[in-house]
C-alpha cells in the first residue's frame, strides 16, 4: 500500500516522536501527574467534546461551500467524510487522510477525486490564512507573566514578521489569479539562474495549482468560506481554554490561541500517525511560558491530545463501518488515485 520512500518517512516520523516522548518524559515526577489527573474536573470535558464536533461539522460547511463551483453537495455526505479523513490523518502516514477525505466524499456524490482534492487544497489555504489570523492577534495582545519579557519581545517581532508574511502570501496568490503569466515569468526569473529545473518544476507546479482552484464567484459564497473559518478556529480554540480549566488553570483567552498556534505547528513537523510525542511537547512549551510545572502541563497535554485524537478517530471508523468500507479499502483506492496523479 506505501512505497518505501513512504515507509522512510514513517519511520523517521516515529523516531522523531519517540524522541519527543523521552524529553517530555526524563523527568517527570510521576505521583505529581498522578495528582493533576485526580484534581481534574470532567465537568469542562463535555462541553470540550461538543465545541470539537461543532468544528468539525463547520469544516463540513465550509467544504460545502468550496465544492460549490463543482457540485451543490449533501452535508449527509461532507460531514461523515470530514470526520473519515481526520480519522485516516489519525491513523495513517503521511497525512494520507486527505486523500481519503476526498476519496469519500467523490465516490458518494460522484465527482472526480482530483476536482474534490483541489477543493482540500484551498481549504488547507483558507486553515493558513486564519490561524495567521489568530498568530497576529497573539502575538499582539498576549501578556506572559514576570519574567517572561524576552519572550514577550520576541512575540512581537514574530507579529509583525507574520503580518508581512500574510500580506505577501495574500498579494501573491491575487497576482498569481489576475496575472498569471506575469506573475509566474517573474517567479522563473528569480528561480532560474538558481536552479534552472527547479524553476520549470515550479512553474508547472504553480500553473497546475490555479487552474484547478475554483473559488465562489458569489458575494454569498465568499462570506459563508469567511464566516465559517472564523467559527472553526474559534470552536477548536475554546475546547483548549475549557481543558485548561479542567486542571484548575484559569488563563486569559489569548493563552488558549497561543497554545493552538503552537499545536498547529506541531503537526507541521514529521511524526508517527496521530501527532504523538510533536503535539505533546508543542502544548508542554506553550504552557511553560505561563510557568505551569511540567506534570501538570504534561497531563494536559495528554488530554487535549486525547479530545483531539480518540472521539474523531471513533466517529470516523464509525461512518467507515455505515459505508461499508474499510481503511485498507479505501487507503489502496487512494494510493491509486496518488499514483495516477503523479
Amino acid at each position: 500500500m506505501f512505497t518505501g520512500k513512504t515507509d522512510k518517512k514513517l519511520l523517521f516520523g516515529l523516531a522523531i516522536s519517540a524522541l519527543c516522548l523521552f524529553f517530555l518524559f526524563r523527568k517527570i515526577d510521576f505521583h505529581k501527574m498522578a495528582d493533576a489527573f485526580a484534581g481534574l474536573d470532567y465537568r469542562y470535558l463535555v462541553p470540550a467534546l461538543l465545541l470539537t464536533f461543532v468544528s468539525y461539522y463547520l469544516r463540513a460547511v465550509r467544504w460545502k461551500f468550496l465544492l460549490l463551483p463543482i457540485k451543490k453537495t449533501s452535508m449527509g455526505n461532507l460531514f461523515p467524510s470530514t470526520l473519515i479523513g481526520y480519522m485516516a490523518n489519525n491513523l495513517l502516514p503521511a497525512r494520507l487522510g486527505e486523500l481519503v477525505r476526498a476519496y469519500s466524499l467523490g465516490n458518494k456524490e460522484g465527482i472526480d477525486t482530483s476536482a474534490v482534492f483541489a477543493s482540500l487544497v484551498l481549504d488547507r489555504l483558507c486553515d493558513g490564512f486564519t490561524v495567521l489570523l489568530v498568530l497576529l492577534i497573539t502575538f499582539f495582545t498576549i501578556r506572559l507573566p514576570a519574567g517572561m519579557e524576552g519572550i514577550q519581545h520576541g512575540l512581537v517581532t514574530g507579529g509583525y514578521i507574520t503580518f508581512a508574511l500574510y500580506v505577501g502570501v495574500l498579494t501573491f496568490l491575487f497576482l498569481l489569479r489576475r496575472h498569471t503569466e506575469f506573475t509566474l515569468g517573474i517567479v522563473a526569473r528569480l528561480v532560474r539562474p538558481i536552479a534552472p529545473h527547479l524553476a520549470e518544476k515550479i512553474e508547472a507546479m504553480l500553473r497546475s495549482f490555479i487552474s484547478g482552484i475554483r473559488f465562489p464567484g458569489d458575494v454569498g459564497g465568499v462570506i459563508g468560506i469567511l464566516v465559517s473559518s472564523l467559527l472553526i478556529w474559534f470552536t477548536a480554540i475554546w475546547p483548549v481554554d475549557l481543558m485548561l480549566r479542567a486542571f484548575g488553570v484559569v488563563l486569559p483567552a489569548t493563552a488558549a490561541m497561543f497554545i493552538m498556534v503552537f499545536l498547529v505547528f506541531a503537526v507541521m513537523v514529521p511524526a508517527s500517525p496521530g501527532f504523538i510525542g510533536t503535539h505533546h511537547l508543542a502544548c508542554v512549551t506553550a504552557l511553560s511560558a505561563f510557568q505551569i510545572g511540567s506534570e501538570r502541563a504534561l497531563s494536559i497535554a495528554i488530554v487535549i491530545h486525547a479530545m483531539g485524537f480518540f472521539p474523531v478517530t471513533l466517529a470516523g471508523l464509525g461512518c467507515l463501518w455505515r459505508d461499508k468500507l474499510s481503511i485498507k479499502n479505501i487507503s489502496e483506492n487512494t494510493s491509486q488515485e496518488q499514483l495516477r496523479e503523479q
